[in-house]
């Protein structure tokens, strides 16, 4: 389980990534990157609705992305400026790294 210093560690990260215009958010953009090879982080809500859950479930497993769950909607809204976003994908080989070293998932 982690702490919320470590949350607030990734979400930190998330949101640097953000400004540096190395994240995808949405549904739909971000099937297109995993399919396109350029997700190599997922991160989805766990209160995104049941059939998000299991879209991406697979769509990650099936491309082989790494996908995290430990967010709410509202975490991640709230350290990313992002509203109602179930669904964002690290497009960057440096930021992804740095979040999966920063915590055991």
């Amino acid at each position: 389980m982690m702490t919320d210093a470590e949350k607030k560690r990734v979400l930190s990260m998330v949101a640097l990534a953000r400004r540096a215009g190395k994240i995808v958010t949405g549904e739909d953009s971000c099937h297109r990157a995993i399919r396109n090879g350029e997700a190599l982080l997922v991160f989805l809500a766990t209160d995104a609705s049941a059939n998000t859950q299991k879209k991406f479930r697979d769509k990650t497993n099936f491309y082989n992305v790494p996908i995290i769950e430990i967010f709410t909607k509202q975490e991640i809204t709230t350290h990313t400026g992002l509203q109602n976003r179930a669904t964002i994908a690290i497009t960057d080989q440096n930021f992804a790294k740095k979040i999966t070293e920063l915590n055991p998932f």
